[in-house]
């Protein structure tokens, strides 16, 4: 992957879009294209006349960018044709390229890009089915593979387990000690889960009232700590402390005031600061960062043996569209081979009518069936023989040979 300082350099906001937009739909060797930028990557999909010319356009249409250098864009550039580049967008529309795989923000991503494209007029037959089929292949992954259910970051971990500790979060108070971003992130996790009760404890008041602010909640006092653990129905520690900042005793306090009501705790602070014993106290949950990590990995092992089922439904998805693509190239040479037989089927008919002068109905049509019959089993052949090496390495030879002989082009 290139790093942020590239990446930046290159992410396509409205304005660089429209002026790569416009520059890329003047050149005659692209004739259409989509525009995918987000923070971890710039892609163009698009058809082209001439592969080679196509790769030299796209990479002169970024380096155009004022903030990038032509000089320094090789490196960071991948590219993929055909079957492989068909492929790699089902592998990225579906999850499985990204730096968190089975996260669901990319499809949507992929999904507005294309709508852009298409309401530009960037997008024709090809890139229209080829979208199509990678929603298509995104939603078969999602829902045939539990590749996104799994949390696979520390936060995301320690809001799933404290769902299965209490199943509805609705109505549960919240602590969070300390100001850290992963406990920040839990924090939001949570609220997005239904918590609205929620207090920060921070040893800088200042800074508590700030983080409190941002999540709606209240901040209170340090020294309240034991008071309000009373309260708290899940506690996220995160907080640089040489020492514990609540024991066991302090929890065996708290419960009493509860009638033994159940607490979560999570601390991700390193050294830690709430007493590992306190798991020994009944309806006491504890995890700290290496339970939480150990849950990461777990879960990262499984979210891999479902994207190996993943990887086999975009294999699957992709021979389905280029069956389609090559029964494309192949199709229209079928269609104009037909349709020339005909315009000429039609000529020679209408001559040989003028010749025979007043005929009759049934004449004329036994002329009609005769001649469509001739150019039938003339052109069953060809016909045949090209749809049979429609999926064929040698399909190009065999159409441009058909092409030169019936002067098609």
């Amino acid at each position: 992957m290139a790093p942020v300082e590239v990446r930046e350099r290159l992410a396509l906001d409205r304005e660089k879009a429209r002026g790569l937009f416009d520059l890329l739909a003047k050149d005659d060797c692209i004739y259409e294209f989509v525009l995918l930028s987000t923070c971890n990557r710039v892609e163009i999909y698009a058809g082209v006349e001439d592969c080679n010319k196509g790769m030299f356009a796209l990479k002169s249409g970024l380096a155009s960018l004022p903030s990038f250098p032509a000089e320094g864009l090789d490196k960071y550039l991948y590219a993929y044709s055909d079957r492989d580049a068909v492929r790699h967008l089902f592998r990225v529309s579906s999850s499985l390229d990204s730096m968190v795989v089975g996260e669901a923000q990319i499809l949507g991503q992929v999904k507005d890009a294309y709508a852009s494209a298409k309401s530009e007029g960037g997008v024709g037959v090809i890139l229209n089915r080829l979208f199509e089929k990678a929603f298509t292949a995104a939603k078969r992954v999602r829902t045939e593979t539990k590749i996104a259910e799994n949390a696979v970051s520390i936060s995301f971990v320690a809001v799933e387990l404290a769902k299965k500790i209490f199943d509805d979060l609705s109505g549960r108070r919240f602590m969070i000690i300390g100001a850290g971003e992963m406990a920040e992130i839990a924090a939001r996790q949570l609220i997005a889960n239904g918590v609205k009760d929620i207090v920060v404890l921070n040893r800088t008041i200042e800074k508590g009232i700030a983080l409190a602010g941002e999540l709606n909640g209240r901040a209170v006092q340090f020294d309240d700590i034991e008071k309000e653990l009373a309260e708290a129905d899940i506690v996220i520690s995160s907080i640089n402390a040489p020492h514990l900042i609540i024991n066991k005793e302090m929890v065996q306090r708290a419960l009493g005031q509860r009638k033994n009501n159940p607490i979560f705790f999570i601390d991700i602070s390193v050294p830690r600061n709430i007493d590992p014993n306190i798991n020994d106290l009944d309806n006491v949950y504890i995890y700290d960062i290496d339970d939480l990590q150990s849950v990461v990995e777990a879960n990262m092992r499984e979210r891999e043996q479902e994207a190996l089922r993943g990887e086999e439904i975009v294999e699957h998805e992709a021979d389905t569209f280029m069956a389609w693509l090559d029964t494309m190239e192949v199709t229209p040479t079928i269609t104009a081979m037909r349709g020339k037989a005909e315009e000429i089927r039609q000529k020679e008919v209408a001559k040989a009518l003028a010749r025979l002068g007043d005929v009759s109905e049934e004449t004329r049509q036994a002329i009609e069936s005769m001649s469509s019959a001739i150019i039938n089993k003339l052109l069953y052949g060809h016909t045949a023989h090209l749809k049979k090496r429609a999926d064929s390495d040698e399909r190009h030879w065999y159409v441009k040979v058909v092409r030169d002989i019936f002067k098609l082009d």
